[in-house]
């Protein structure tokens, strides 16, 4: 069975500023305020981008009072790896397959 890698999923994570969120939230919950300081990121350009992971089911958010915190959802990102580990077990097996051309 041909295994897909979620394309869609590649392109949010594509990014530099989002690719360094989610790493930094790898490490710890965070909040806005933890996240402007850790990249350097405008408050309202790093809101846009939490906004487009938060879309794609990569993080989730936790109220707290004043402050919205965000947590890296493990899951989403073990499945994208595992989508990576299929491609590459493929494309080992079909090293030696080769098509003729006609």
């Amino acid at each position: 069975m041909m295994t897909s890698v979620d394309a869609d999923l590649i392109r949010v994570l594509a990014d530099p500023l989002r690719l360094r969120i989610v790493t930094l939230l790898a490490h710890e919950t965070l909040c806005t305020t933890h996240l402007v300081e850790e990249t350097g990121a405008r408050q309202t350009n790093l809101s846009n981008h939490l906004k487009v992971l938060r879309e794609a089911g990569v993080v989730d958010t936790e109220p707290c009072g004043r402050f919205t915190y965000y947590r890296l959802r493990p899951e989403v990102i073990a499945t994208l790896a595992g989508q990576f580990t299929e491609l590459a077990e493929h494309a080992r097996t079909a090293a030696d397959r080769k098509r003729s051309c006609p």
